[in-house]
C-alpha cells in the first residue's frame, strides 16, 4: 500500500470532494436515504448542466423583426422566477463560506452550476419572448428541463429536515438555507404555473394564437414554397434525436404522404444544384491539376456554344492531333468532393467501435460482483452506471455516424446521375453507339447504385478487421490460449468463404448478363406487342422468355444454395466456437465461471459479426469497383466536337448557309475502333458518305431524292454533326442558334401536345395558332379531349403516325430557326394533308428560311429551288427540278446496294392504331398508382401460395428448432456453471476481481492454474465433466443441423416463389388487351419486369430470411431473459408498449417514403430514355442545357423522398437504441438489487446479460427487416395487380373452325359500333359493309376517320361494342384468337422488327426452309440487301437499326408474303419507300395475292386506283363504297375531292 500514498487517483479525489471514506468514496445510499454525494453531483449538478446546455440552444432563436402582439402574462412569471432562482442560489453559496460545513466543496460546486444554469435559462426566457414563441408557451422542452431539478430539491429538503430535527434550531443559518430551498421549490411551482396558464391579455390575442399552440422545438425558416427545410437552422437537441422530422411522421400517420411536395425540402447543402456545383468545380480541378489551360476553357464555357459547358471534353487542337484527350477518374473527383468530410467521419466508426466491446468487459466484472459474496455495491454500482454509459455513447455515435454517412451517399448519388446525364448530352454519336439504351440507364440506375453502396461499405473495411483483433485479443485475456481452439475453425471458414464469395460473384454476374438479355428481350417485346399480337406470335416469344429465364434461374439456384451455405456457416459459428473454446479451457484444466462463461459468450458473439460481415462488406466493394470501371468506360468516350467538326473558314459566299468541299461521313470512326464492330448489332460496314460537294443558298428549297437507302438522311445527320467527318469541310453559317429538325421516325416527348410543340419556349399565341394552322393539326386537336392540353403518350403512343409525324413537324416549325431540315415529313399522311403541309408550312410559313427536305413523294419536288438526287452514300446530281426529276423517273437499274443507318432516331415504333387512341381525360396515363397505406394479407397469403404451403411450414418448423437448440445450449451452459459454483468454493476467489484482471495485461495473471484439489474427487469431476460436455456437444450439434436445414428449405421456397411469379407476370401481360398497352407507358410495365421480378428473385428472400431469424431470436431471448429474471418483466412490459407506439408510428411514414422514393424514382430514369432516343433533336435544336435542369428537377425529387427516408430510419434507430440502453441498465440495477436480496444465480444473470446487449441490434435489426420486407413485398403486390387485375383478351372460343378457313376470304360487317374507352365517341359508327373473295379494296379517309379501326376490329385487337364480323360466315368473336389472327395477314403501319437476325424475324417458327425466304426477299427487292449484311442469319440491330426505314417496311411485306393466308391487310405499307420501289412492290402484292382478299389503307391514292372498289370513310361511318372509276363520274364523290387534292399539284 505505501507505494499508492502518492497517487491522487479517481477515487481520492472522488473522496476529498464528497467529504467520504477512500475504500468507498461514492456511497449510494448513507442513513437510509441517497446519499449527499449523490444528491448533488448527479441529481443536482448534471441536471443543472442539461438545464443550461439546452437553454443554451435557444439563446441564438431569430427574432421578430417587429412585434405587434401582447406578450402572455405566463412569460412574465417564468422571467421573474428564473431570476429569483438565480439569486437565491447566489445566496445559498454565501451561507455555505459562512457555515463551512464538512461537504463544502461538494455544495459550493453544486450551487455554481445552479447560478450558472438558471442565468442561461433566464437570458433564454428572454430571448424567446422576442421569437415566433411569443404568442405560444414556447417550447415544451423546457418545463421538461425545469421537472429535473425537482428530485434534486426534494431529497435536500429532506436533509434539512431530518438534520434541523437532530439538532434542533442550535444553527439558526442552517434554518436559513432551508428557508431558500423551500422558496425555491416554490419558484419552481410558479414558472410551471406561468406555462401551464400563459394568461393570453385579450380573448382576440387568445384567438389568433391557439393555433400555433403546439409550436415545434425548432425554428425552422419558411422557404421554398411554404415546404420546411430539413434539418437546417435545428437546435443541436432536434438534430440529435431527429425532433425536427416529428410533424412529417405526424402527417404520414394521418396518410398526409401522398406526393413528393408533401416532404421536406432538402437542406442547403444537399440540393442537387449545389452538389453539381461543387462535382463540376472539382472535376476542373482534375482535369487541369495545375490550372493552366482554364482560363480559355472558361471563355468558352461563358460563350457557351451549341453543346454547352462540356466537362471532358478535349481541347480542339489536341484532338486534330489525334492524341488521346486527357483522362479524369470518376473516383478521383469524388475523392476531392467527398472525401475529406467522408474520412472524419471514420473517427466517429472508430470510437462506436471500441466502445462496443465495454460491454463484454463491464458483464464480466458485474457477474464477477455477482459471484461474490459481501462484495462492496458500489463496485457493481460502478459496473452499471458503466454499462450504462457505454452503450448510450456507442449507441449515439453510431446513430450520427450512420445518418451522416447516408448523406454524403446522397451526395455522392446526385453528383454521378448528372454527370452520366449530361455526359449523354455530349457523347458523340458514333461512340455511343457502342452502347445500347438499355445499357446506358442501367449505368445511371444499377451502376450508379452500386456505387452508391460503397460509401455504406468502404468504413467497414478497415473496421472489420480492426474489430476482429480487438475481440481476438480481449478473448485472449479471458480464457488464454483456449481462445485458438473456437477461432481456429473460425480462420478456417475463411478461405471455404473466400470460395464461396468467388463462386457467388461469378453466379451473380452470369445470372445479371441472362436477365440483361430477357429484360432486353421483354423491351423489345413491349415495343413490338402490336406486331406480335398480329401476327399471333405471343407462343413463341414467351417460349423465348422461358428459355433466357431457364439459364437466369440456374445461376440464381446456384447463388441462393451458396448463399445458404454461407447462412448455415455464420449461424453455426458462435455455437462451434463457443464450444470449442470452453472444452479447450476445461480440458486444460481449467474451471469456468460464470464470469469467464458470459464475458466469453458477449465477445464470441462481437467476434461473429465482422467475420460474418467482411465476405459482403469486400463483395460489395468489389461491385462497385466494377460498376466505376463501366461507367468510366461511359465517361472517357469521344464528346462531339463541333469545333472541330464544322470548318471555321467563313465561306467565299455571304449568302451561304450550308456548303461541303469533298466532305465524307461515316456513321462509326474508323480503324481506330474496328474491334467495336459488331457490338452494337451494327453490320461490320458501316454506312459510309462519300465526296459530297453541295452549296445551299440561304432562304432557298433544297429537295433531297435517291431510293430508299441511298443516304438522305444521313446526309441531314452529316449537317447537325451527328456523324464523324472523315475527310473534307463542312461549314454551316448560324448553326450556333440550332436547328429545325423533323426526324423520320418522329420523338415525341410524354407530355401535352402544347408542352410538345413549345418544347421549352414561351408561350406566344398568334405564332402558336400559325404553326398548328400550318401543321394541319387544328382538326386533330378538335377531336382530340382535352385540345392541345391532351397528355401524348410514351414517345406519342396515343397517336396516329400522321398525327406524330405532324407534331413533331410543328415542334420544329415553332422553334423558329434559320435552317430546318426535313426528313420525309409528307410520307405518313394523306394526300390533302401532304399538299396542305407543303403549300401552307414549307412554302409558307416557312418561306424565308432554309429548307433542306428529304421526301419520295416526287409530285412536291418541283416546287424547289434546287433537288439533289443520292444515290449509293453519295451526291449522283445537283440541280433544277427539271434536270433532276428526268432522271429520277427513267431510273437506270442500279441495284440498291446500300445500307444506310437512317437512324435520327432511336424513337420507339409502336404500330399505332390510325385513331387518335383518344385518352379520357388523360391524366389517368400520366400517374402511376401508389398503393396506399399497409400491405392487404392478399399480398402475404400471395407469396405464401407462390413459396407452396408444406415448404412454408418446413422453413417455419426449422427456424423454430434452430432457434430452440441454441437456446437451450446457452441455458445449459448456465446451468453447467451454476453446478460448479455449489460444487467448489473455492472458485470465488479464482475471480475476486476480473474486471481489475481483464484491464491487466501481465500473461501470466491471465491463466488460473487450479491447484491440484486432491485425486479422491477428481474421477468424479471427470465423469461429470463428461456429462456436461456431451449434452452441451449434442445440443450444439442440433442446433447446426436445424440451421443447414433452415438455410436450404428457405433457399428452395425462394426459387419456387420466384419461378411461379415471374410465369404468372409474363402470361398475363402477354394476354392483355391493346387498351393495356395504350394507356400504360412502356417503363411502368418493364419495371414489373425488371426491378420487381430482381426484388422477388433476390432482394425479398434475403430480407424475409433475416426477418424471420430476428422474431424467433427475439423470442427466444425474451423467454431467456424472463426465465432468468422474472422481475426484468416489470421494465420490460412498458418498453415493449413504448416500442410498438414508436415502430407503428414510424412505419407508416416510413412505408409512404419508400413508395415515394420509388414513384419518384422512374420518372428520372424514363426521361433519361427519352432523352436518349431523341438526342439528335434535342441537341439539332440547342436545348440540351434546358434538359440538363429537368434531369435535375426530377433528380432533386427522389433525393428529397430518400433523404427523408433515410432519416426516418435514423429517428427510429435512435430511439430502438434508448430501449436497448435501457433494458440493459434495467436488467443489471436488477441484478445489482436482488445479489444485495442474496437471491440471485449469477449463470443466469450472466446469460439474461449477456443476450441484453444485443437486444438492440435485434430491436432495430427487426423493425428495420420488417419494414424493408414490407418493401420488398410492395413487389410482390405490384407483380400480383398485374397477375391478376389487368383486362385479358378473351381466350376461350365457342366455335371450332377447320384448318383451312376461311377458305373463300369473304369479310362481312354488321352494324358493327368500336368505342375505345367509355367517353370517347365511336372509331366505327354502325359500320356495315362486305368484301367479296379474293376482291381488293382500297381504303381512303381523313387522319382519324377509323381506316385503322376496321384493321383493329377485324383482328379483335379491340373488342367491337356491338354489331358483328363475319369471315366466310363464321363470327369472329367466337373463334379463339390465335387461331383467328393466324389465318390473316397483315402489313402494319410502323415497321416492327425484333433485335435479332433477318431469319427470326421473317419466320420464328422456323416453318419455312431458306429458299422461300430468300425467294419472298427477292420479291420485295432485298435480297442484296440482306446478302451484303451477312445472309438470313445476320443481326439486323436493335429494333432493326441496321436497315433504313424503307428497308424495315420491305422487310414487313416479305413477312406477309410467308403468312400463306387468304384475306391480306395493308396499312401503308409503302409510305417510306421511294416511288419506283413501290410501284414494283404493288406490281408483286397484284401477282402473289391475285386470288386473295386483298384491304388496303393509302395516303397515296394511285396505289389504290388499280383496286376492284375503294372504301371511304369518315368520322367511323362508311360514305362511300364503290369501284374508283364509278366514284370518280360522280360530281359529289367525296373520293374525287380527296383525288383533286392530291393533284392540284400539278
Amino acid at each position: 500500500m505505501g507505494g499508492n500514498t502518492d497517487v491522487f487517483g479517481a477515487a481520492e479525489f472522488i473522496s476529498e470532494l464528497c467529504h467520504t471514506n477512500v475504500d468507498n468514496p461514492f456511497p449510494v445510499w448513507q442513513n437510509g436515504t441517497i446519499s449527499p454525494c449523490v444528491n448533488q453531483l448527479l441529481l443536482g449538478s448534471l441536471s443543472h448542466a442539461v438545464i443550461a446546455v439546452s437553454s443554451a440552444c435557444y439563446i441564438s432563436v431569430p427574432r421578430l423583426t417587429h412585434v405587434v402582439s401582447s406578450l402572455p402574462i405566463g412569460w412574465g412569471f417564468r422571467a421573474i422566477s428564473t431570476l429569483l432562482m438565480t439569486l437565491l442560489f447566489i445566496g445559498d453559496l454565501v451561507l455555505v463560506y459562512k457555515l463551512q460545513a464538512p461537504g463544502l466543496y461538494l455544495d459550493v460546486f453544486a450551487d455554481g452550476c445552479g447560478v450558472l444554469a438558471w442565468l442561461v435559462h433566464f437570458g433564454a426566457v428572454l430571448s424567446l419572448q422576442r421569437s415566433m414563441y411569443r404568442r405560444t408557451r414556447g417550447p415544451a422542452l423546457l418545463p421538461v428541463l425545469l421537472i429535473l431539478s425537482i428530485p434534486n430539491l426534494a431529497f435536500i429538503l429532506t436533509a434539512y429536515v431530518q438534520e434541523i430535527d437532530r439538532l434542533g434550531v442550535l444553527q439558526p443559518l442552517q434554518v436559513v438555507r432551508l428557508a431558500l430551498t423551500a422558496t425555491r421549490a416554490a419558484l419552481v411551482l410558479v414558472y410551471l404555473l406561468g406555462y401551464i396558464f400563459p394568461c393570453y391579455r385579450t380573448q382576440r390575442d387568445l384567438l389568433s394564437c391557439n393555433a400555433e399552440d403546439v409550436a415545434p422545438l425548432i425554428v425552422t425558416f419558411e422557404a421554398d414554397g411554404g415546404v420546411n427545410v430539413a434539418e437546417d437552422g435545428c437546435s443541436w437537441l432536434s438534430r440529435l434525436l431527429y425532433l425536427w422530422l416529428n410533424p412529417l411522421l405526424r402527417r404520414g400517420k394521418r396518410g398526409e404522404l401522398e406526393r413528393p411536395c408533401d416532404v421536406f425540402q432538402l437542406p442547403h447543402r444537399l440540393r442537387t444544384k449545389a452538389v453539381t456545383l461543387r462535382f463540376y468545380q472539382c472535376w476542373q480541378k482534375c482535369l487541369y491539376p495545375r490550372g493552366l489551360e482554364r482560363p480559355e476553357r472558361q471563355d468558352r464555357l461563358l460563350r457557351g456554344n451549341l453543346q454547352g459547358n462540356n466537362w471532358s471534353e478535349a481541347e480542339p487542337e489536341r484532338m486534330c492531333e489525334g492524341g488521346a484527350q486527357h483522362e479524369v477518374k470518376l473516383l478521383q473527383v469524388l475523392h476531392k468532393a467527398f472525401g475529406l468530410r467522408y474520412y472524419l467521419l471514420g473517427v466517429l466508426k472508430l470510437v462506436a467501435s471500441m466502445l462496443a466491446f465495454a460491454g463484454p468487459l463491464l458483464l464480466g466484472g458485474l457477474v464477477g460482483f455477482m459471484e461474490t459474496e459481501g462484495a462492496p455495491l458500489s463496485k457493481g454500482v460502478w459496473c452499471v452506471a458503466g454499462l450504462f454509459a457505454s452503450t448510450f455513447a456507442a449507441a449515439v455515435l453510431k446513430n450520427v455516424f450512420v445518418y451522416e454517412v447516408s448523406k454524403v451517399a446522397l451526395e455522392a448519388r446526385a453528383a454521378v446521375i448528372s454527370t452520366i446525364y449530361s455526359k449523354a448530352l455530349k457523347v458523340s454519336s458514333a461512340a455511343l453507339a457502342r452502347f445500347n439504351m438499355g445499357e446506358v440507364v442501367n449505368f445511371m440506375s444499377t451502376d450508379t447504385d452500386r456505387v452508391v453502396n460503397f460509401f455504406n461499405s468502404f468504413h467497414e473495411v478497415w473496421s472489420l478487421p480492426f474489430q476482429f483483433v480487438l475481440a481476438l485479443y480481449l478473448l485472449y485475456l479471458q480464457v488464454g490460449v483456449a481462445f485458438l481452439g473456437g477461432v481456429g475453425v473460425a480462420v478456417l471458414l475463411v478461405p471455404l468463404n473466400k470460395v464461396l464469395a468467388s463462386r457467388i460473384l461469378e453466379n451473380n454476374k452470369h445470372m445479371l448478363l441472362h436477365k440483361d438479355g430477357r429484360v432486353k428481350l421483354m423491351t423489345e417485346i413491349l415495343f413490338g406487342i402490336r406486331v406480335l399480337k398480329y401476327y399471333n406470335w405471343e407462343e413463341h416469344f414467351t417460349q423465348k422468355i422461358a428459355e433466357s429465364g431457364k439459364k437466369e434461374l440456374h445461376h440464381l439456384k446456384l447463388l441462393k444454395y451458396l448463399d445458404a451455405v454461407c447462412v448455415y456457416t455464420w449461424a453455426a459459428l458462435p455455437v462451434v466456437i463457443s464450444i470449442l473454446t470452453f472444452i479447450t479451457y476445461v480440458l486444460l484444466g481449467n474451471n469456468l465461471t460464470a464470469a469467464k462463461v458470459f464475458s466469453t459468450l458477449a465477445l464470441v458473439g462481437m467476434l461473429i459479426l465482422p467475420l460474418n460481415a467482411f465476405p459482403w462488406v469486400l463483395n460489395g466493394t468489389l461491385e462497385a469497383k466494377v460498376s466505376l470501371d463501366r461507367i468510366q468506360r461511359f465517361l472517357t468516350l469521344q464528346d462531339q466536337d463541333l469545333a472541330v467538326y464544322y470548318s471555321q473558314v467563313r465561306p467565299e459566299d455571304p449568302l451561304s448557309a450550308v456548303e461541303m468541299n469533298q466532305a465524307s461521313f461515316s456513321w462509326k470512326q474508323s480503324v481506330s475502333v474496328a474491334d467495336d464492330k459488331t457490338e452494337d448489332g451494327s453490320p461490320p460496314h458501316s454506312f459510309y458518305l462519300h465526296a459530297l460537294n453541295l452549296s445551299i443558298k440561304r432562304g432557298s428549297l433544297v429537295a433531297v431524292v435517291g431510293k430508299v437507302g441511298c443516304g438522305k438522311s444521313s446526309l441531314l445527320a452529316a449537317i447537325t454533326g451527328e456523324l464523324i467527318r472523315s475527310g473534307g469541310e463542312v461549314s454551316v453559317q448560324g448553326r450556333e442558334q440550332g436547328f429545325g429538325l423533323a426526324v423520320q421516325e418522329p420523338w415525341i416527348q410524354h407530355a401535352t401536345v402544347q408542352d410538345n410543340i413549345l418544347f421549352g419556349r414561351d408561350f406566344d399565341s398568334t405564332f402558336y395558332q400559325a404553326v398548328i394552322e400550318a401543321c394541319a393539326l387544328a382538326d386533330d386537336l378538335n377531336i382530340l379531349p382535352g385540345g392541345d392540353q391532351t397528355e401524348v403518350g410514351e414517345n406519342g403512343v396515343t397517336l396516329s403516325g400522321g398525327q406524330k409525324s405532324r407534331l413533331a413537324l410543328a415542334r420544329a416549325v415553332y422553334m423558329d430557326k434559320e435552317i430546318y431540315l426535313l426528313d420525309d415529313p409528307l410520307a405518313a399522311v394523306d394526300a390533302d394533308v401532304a399538299h396542305h403541309l407543303m403549300e401552307k408550312c414549307i412554302l409558307g410559313i416557312l418561306k424565308n428560311k432554309t429548307r433542306i427536305l428529304c421526301t419520295h413523294r416526287i409530285e412536291f419536288v418541283d416546287k424547289a429551288d434546287v433537288v439533289v438526287l443520292m444515290d449509293n452514300g453519295t451526291i449522283v446530281k445537283t440541280g433544277t427540278p427539271k434536270e433532276v426529276l428526268s432522271l429520277v423517273k427513267a431510273p437506270k437499274d442500279c441495284k440498291n446496294n446500300s445500307n444506310a443507318k437512317e437512324k435520327d432516331s432511336m424513337g420507339r415504333e409502336k404500330e399505332e392504331a390510325s385513331e387518335p387512341e383518344l385518352e379520357a381525360e388523360i391524366k389517368m396515363f400520366g400517374e402511376e398508382q401508389k398503393q396506399m397505406g399497409k400491405l392487404s394479407w392478399a399480398v402475404y397469403r400471395s407469396y405464401w401460395r407462390a413459396v407452396g404451403g408444406c415448404m412454408a411450414v418446413a422453413v417455419l418448423l426449422s427456424l423454430f428448432l434452430m432457434q430452440a437448440s441454441k437456446n437451450v445450449s446457452d441455458w445449459w451452459l448456465s446451468h453447467w456453471i451454476s453446478h460448479l459454483k455449489d460444487n467448489t468454493t473455492e472458485l470465488v476467489s479464482l475471480s475476486a476481481d476480473p474486471l481489475l484482471t481483464l484491464t491487466c495485461l501481465s500473461p501470466e495473471r491471465l491463466m488460473f492454474h487450479t491447484p491440484a484439489r486432491g485425486s479422491e474427487t477428481s474421477g468424479n469431476v471427470s465423469s461429470e465433466l463428461k456429462f456436461y460436455m456431451t449434452v452441451y456437444g449434442s445440443l450444439a450439434a442440433a442446433n447446426t443441423v436445424f440451421t443447414a436445414a433452415r438455410a436450404f428449405l428457405f433457399a428452395y421456397g425462394a426459387i419456387c416463389a420466384a419461378t411461379v411469379v415471374h410465369k404468372r407476370l409474363l402470361s398475363s401481360v402477354l394476354k392483355a388487351t391493346m387498351t393495356f398497352f395504350d394507356t400504360t407507358p412502356l417503363g411502368r410495365i418493364l419495371n414489373r419486369f425488371s426491378s420487381d421480378i430482381y426484388s422477388v428473385d433476390d432482394s425479398l428472400p434475403f430480407v424475409l430470411n433475416i426477418l424471420l431469424a430476428n422474431v424467433f431470436g427475439l423470442l427466444g431471448m425474451l423467454l431467456v431473459m424472463s426465465y432468468g429474471l422474472p422481475w426484468v418483466l416489470l421494465p420490460l412490459l412498458p418498453l415493449g408498449v413504448l416500442y410498438y407506439q414508436t415502430q407503428c408510428f414510424y412505419r407508416h411514414s416510413s412505408r409512404e417514403l419508400k413508395r415515394l422514393c420509388s414513384l419518384t424514382l422512374s420518372p428520372v430514369y424514363s426521361h433519361f430514355s427519352e432523352t436518349l432516343s431523341g438526342l439528335s433533336t434535342v441537341r439539332a435544336s440547342g436545348h440540351t442545357t434546358r434538359f440538363e435542369e429537368e434531369n435535375e428537377r426530377r433528380l432533386e425529387q427522389n433525393q428529397r423522398c430518400l433523404f427523408n427516408s433515410n432519416a426516418a430510419m435514423q429517428w427510429l434507430d435512435i430511439r430502438l437504441q434508448m430501449i436497448g440502453v435501457t433494458v440493459v441498465t434495467g436488467i443489471s440495477v436488477i441484478a445489482v438489487i436482488q445479489h444485495q436480496l442474496k437471491s440471485i444465480d449469477p449463470g443466469l444473470v450472466g446469460l439474461s446479460l449477456s443476450y441484453a446487449l444485443s437486444i438492440t441490434n435485434l430491436l432495430s435489426g427487426l423493425i428495420f427487416s420488417f419494414a424493408q420486407t414490407e418493401m420488398q413485398l410492395v413487389s410482390i403486390e405490384r407483380t400480383e395487380e398485374y397477375s391478376t387485375n389487368i383486362p385479358q383478351e378473351p381466350q376461350e372460343a365457342s366455335t371450332e373452325v377447320l384448318q383451312s378457313w376461311p377458305e373463300k376470304g369473304r369479310v362481312v360487317f354488321v352494324d358493327a359500333v368500336l368505342v375505345y374507352r367509355p367517353g370517347l365517341p365511336n372509331a366505327l359508327d354502325r359500320v356495315s359493309l362486305e368484301v367479296l373473295p379474293g376482291e381488293k379494296v382500297g381504303i381512303v379517309g381523313r387522319t382519324g376517320s377509323g381506316k385503322s379501326s376496321l384493321f383493329l376490329a377485324l383482328f379483335r385487337m379491340v373488342e367491337l361494342n356491338q354489331g358483328q364480323i363475319l369471315l366466310d360466315g363464321v363470327d369472329i368473336s367466337t373463334v379463339r384468337l390465335s387461331n383467328l389472327r393466324s389465318k390473316l395477314a397483315i402489313i402494319p403501319q410502323d415497321p416492327f422488327l425484333f433485335s435479332s437476325t433477318v431469319r427470326e424475324n421473317l419466320d420464328p417458327h422456323g416453318r419455312h426452309p431458306d429458299s422461300r425466304l430468300l425467294d419472298a426477299l427477292e420479291q420485295c427487292h432485298l435480297g442484296d440487301v440482306v446478302q451484303r449484311i451477312g445472309g438470313l442469319d445476320s443481326e439486323v440491330g436493335e429494333r432493326g437499326k441496321s436497315l433504313s426505314v424503307g428497308q424495315r417496311q420491305l422487310l414487313c411485306l416479305a413477312r406477309a408474303l410467308l403468312t400463306e393466308a387468304n384475306i391480306l391487310c395493308i396499312d401503308e405499307a409503302t409510305a417510306s419507300v421511294d416511288h419506283k420501289t413501290d410501284m414494283l412492290l404493288q406490281k408483286t402484292i397484284r401477282e402473289k395475292f391475285k386470288d386473295k382478299t386483298v384491304l388496303t389503307i393509302a395516303h397515296r391514292l394511285n396505289t389504290i386506283m388499280d383496286s376492284d372498289r375503294v372504301l371511304v370513310m369518315h368520322a367511323g361511318k362508311v360514305v362511300e363504297f364503290d369501284s374508283p372509276a364509278a366514284l370518280c363520274q360522280r360530281e359529289d364523290s367525296v373520293f374525287q375531292r380527296l383525288l383533286r387534292g392530291g393533284e392540284g399539284r400539278d
